[in-house]
């Protein structure tokens, strides 16, 4: 038996040009991210701190439920940070 042929199985060489623009877009891309990650990485020790305001918030006031029912989260349902030099790590 034979494979069916589709039109998507048969995919043109790009040209020069083609390969060419994707480089650089490619390397375009790359360096926007390397931005992007060294921003966020810059932003590690304020996030640590809005964390724990976080943490602090709903460990007092709590936050809402529905309506004006709030919940106040105990120490113990509070995960702990993890042991490891990626914790703070921003994931895309």
């Amino acid at each position: 038996m034979t494979k069916k042929q589709y039109v998507q199985d048969q995919k043109p060489e790009p040209s020069a040009e083609a390969r060419a623009w994707l480089k650089e877009e490619l390397a375009a891309q790359e360096a926007r991210f390397a931005d992007i990650v060294a921003e966020q990485e810059a932003l590690t020790p304020e996030r640590e701190k809005w964390y724990g305001e976080f943490l602090h918030i709903i460990q007092t006031k709590g936050f809402s439920v529905t309506g004006d029912t709030r919940r106040v989260i105990g120490k113990e349902e509070i995960p702990e940070k993890p042991d490891r030099d990626d914790a703070m790590k921003v994931v895309w």
